[in-house]
């Protein structure tokens, strides 16, 4: 629960809301405790056929008449008590003096009760039974109509208050996801990052309505009820009560079972986000291969262990209703049969134990029952509240599992500055692994001086993209260092090394926004005039403009997937151009353009890399025109780096390579 109460911290922010909310759910369980306090009057004065006044002046009467009989035992004790054989009927005759004024002293105080409000009564309140039902049922439904307002604000209250504090929560959780470390992606997939951003999410924006809703308002309403009830008869009220640990323990155990199958409820979900993230990921390949099928089944296999699970906590949740009903009714049944045994027998005591000063009336046992009943309803709707808030509670610990999770790359305290790069950068004994066991790049030395375009290549797998990734520091070295003009990258603030590198990938990365704003990506501080000189400069420009509806304002839609692959590719260097980056990075840039695409973005990069220093991954030996040198990469080690001539002559890996790709080629 102490995550969850984080979320409560969140909504602690908004006082004032909670303060209505809490005041409006502190007037209904009084105005519910009063619609129910209406049945006295009706039952003690209309039903007996009573006018007020009479029933007052009677009660009057009865009480001074109960006193009086009351001081006449007391006497009679008294004139025993020097008489009394031993100590033991000494001791009886006073307990019968104790007990008799303490019934003439609440005789008494009941009589000048109602003396005092009988002036009041007979001159404002109607006389008449009719008159005075007529009243009760104007106040009753006076009273409804109030609670019922004071429940439709506590209401928009309290959604207000749970909407912002979640508004918070996911403001946070995609902040600290945005902040997370390309390795921690690869740890918690985006369909699990989905999941608990938007299912989770969810539990515990139900979870907060329903803490400063219902977990607040209906234990006021049975507060209100007990109140009622402790006023008649506060000692019956307690021997009414003996049932509560008993349910309190049930629910407690239920409670716990309900946790735990909500957490693994929540987990399924996740890998039903997975899926479906897969599968219309991938629609065209599903298609081509027609693997509909195949793709029904895993949908079918992942959704019903969800179902096996959600069934789980339903069947925890059907319990805890019929539990609270249960042991309502024994409460009501042991209030039942104690206070019959008192009003039957017009008794003070239960068993020997002081219940009451004076004995109970029907009308007043009544009333009871009404109050013990009126707790019915908030205990019903407490019931349904609980297994909602186990679920909030599950939901809260896996959302907080993330922004709890801090990013293994983090700023330097004390960061060093980084001027514009030019010199050089330099791979020093560079060793790195994503794991343990799983060593990428072994002992790398490396010098790429500034303006210089360096080439990697290598069979698939041998750590051209993760060598490359440590330069924007994606990911840190093992063990060596990476330094720019002689600045370690891990000394430097991440955005200012960030802000003079421009990345091109193989898979182009657009958003579905207009061109003008895909480009202007690189540079959010850009003018028009800028992004389309950057458009012009990346061979974008006249395709934009002539083949695009809307130029550009036309939306790429998702991914980028209403353009074609060339198209999005000179989008992404239009972007990368408008960055102005000292160090470019172009990660297999080519590899999926057609020819006439790949014939523009080589030209545009070659008058793009001047004064500037690039790393271009390739497998396309066509793209080593731009190269000054090239790195030749195997098994995670550079084993050879020079020019194309020199490693056609000693590199048998580059050889062999380049022939393979010349083959293709041809």
């Amino acid at each position: 629960m102490g995550n969850f109460v984080r979320t409560l911290r969140l909504a602690a922010r908004y006082r004032w809301t909670i303060g209505g909310a809490v005041v409006c759910a502190l007037l209904v369980a009084v105005l519910w405790g009063g619609n129910i306090g209406t049945l006295y009057p009706v039952v003690n004065v209309v039903f007996t056929g009573k006018r007020l006044d009479v029933w007052v002046a009677d009660e009057i009467q009865a009480a001074d008449a109960s006193a009086a009989k009351a001081a006449a035992e007391i006497a009679a004790a008294e004139a025993k008590l020097p008489a009394a054989a031993g100590d033991s009927e000494r001791k009886q005759l006073k307990r019968a003096i104790g007990h008799a004024e303490t019934r003439r002293d609440a005789e008494q105080t009941y009589a000048a009760r109602l003396r005092r409000a009988q002036p009041w009564i007979n001159e404002h309140l109607p006389l008449e039974p009719f008159q005075t039902l007529a009243l009760a049922i104007a106040a009753l439904l006076v009273g409804t109509i109030v609670k019922s307002a004071f429940v439709v604000l506590g209401q928009l209250l309290v959604e207000r208050l749970a909407q912002l504090a979640t508004f918070q929560l996911r403001k946070n959780f995609y902040r600290r996801t945005l902040r997370m470390d390309l390795a921690s992606f690869g740890d918690k997939s985006t369909s699990d990052l989905i999941s608990r951003f938007t299912n989770d999410a969810g539990c515990v924006a139900l979870g907060i309505q329903l803490f400063f809703g219902r977990a607040v308002r209906e234990p006021l309403k049975m507060a209100a009820c007990f109140a009622g009830a402790a006023w008649i008869c506060w000692p019956l009220l307690l021997v009414s009560l003996i049932v509560v640990p008993v349910a309190a323990l049930l629910i407690n155990s239920l409670a716990k079972s309900m946790k735990r199958a909500s957490r693994r409820a929540m987990e399924e979900m996740s890998v039903i986000y997975k899926v479906l993230a897969e599968t219309l990921g991938g629609i065209k390949i599903v298609k081509a291969f027609t693997m509909e099928r195949h793709e029904r089944w895993r949908f079918h296999k992942v959704s019903k262990e969800y179902y096996r699970k959600a069934m789980k906590i339903a069947k925890y949740d059907a319990f805890v209703r019929p539990t609270t009903e249960v042991m309502g009714i024994l409460l009501i049944a042991v209030a039942v049969l104690a206070g019959a045994h008192l009003v039957l027998n017009e008794q003070t005591h239960l068993f020997g134990i002081w219940m009451s000063d004076r004995p109970l009336k029907p009308a007043d046992l009544l009333l009871f029952f009404a109050m013990l009943a009126g707790v019915s309803d908030p205990v019903r709707k407490i019931g349904d509240v609980w297994g909602h808030l186990q679920r909030a509670y599950v939901a809260a610990d896996r959302v907080y599992e993330v922004l709890d999770r801090e990013p293994s790359i983090v700023d330097p305290k004390r960061p060093l500055p980084l001027p514009r790069h030019r010199k050089e950068i330099a791979f020093e004994r560079v060793t790195f692994g994503y794991n343990a066991t799983q060593t990428v790049l072994r002992d790398i030395d490396l010098t790429i001086r500034f303006g210089e375009t360096l080439a990697i290549v290598g069979p698939n797998g041998c750590g051209k993209s993760t060598l490359a990734n440590l330069i924007p520091r994606f990911f840190d070295p093992t063990s060596g260092s990476v330094k720019i003009d002689g600045v370690d990258v891990r000394d430097v603030r991440m955005r200012q090394l960030r802000r003079q590198i421009g990345l091109v990938t193989q898979e182009t990365s657009l958003f579905d926004e207009s061109v003008y704003a895909n480009i202007r990506y690189g540079n959010p501080d850009a003018t028009r005039d800028q992004v389309i000189a950057a458009a012009k400069q990346a061979h974008a420009h006249k395709f934009i403009t002539e083949k695009l509806e809307r130029g550009y304002d036309t939306i790429v839609g998702p991914s980028g997937n209403r353009l074609s692959g060339g198209q999005r590719q000179r989008i992404a260097l239009a972007r990368a151009i408008l960055r102005d980056p000292a160090i470019l990075i172009l990660d297999e840039a080519t590899s999926q353009v057609d020819l006439e695409s790949e014939q523009l973005i080589q030209k545009v990069l070659a008058d793009f890399v001047k004064s500037r220093t690039a790393i271009v991954i390739t497998h396309r030996m066509s793209v080593l025109a731009l190269a000054d040198r090239v790195l030749v990469m195997d098994a995670g080690r550079a084993i050879d780096v020079g020019t194309h001539d020199e490693l056609m002559k000693r590199c048998e890996l580059y050889s062999r390579l380049y022939r393979l790709d010349f083959r293709e080629s041809a």
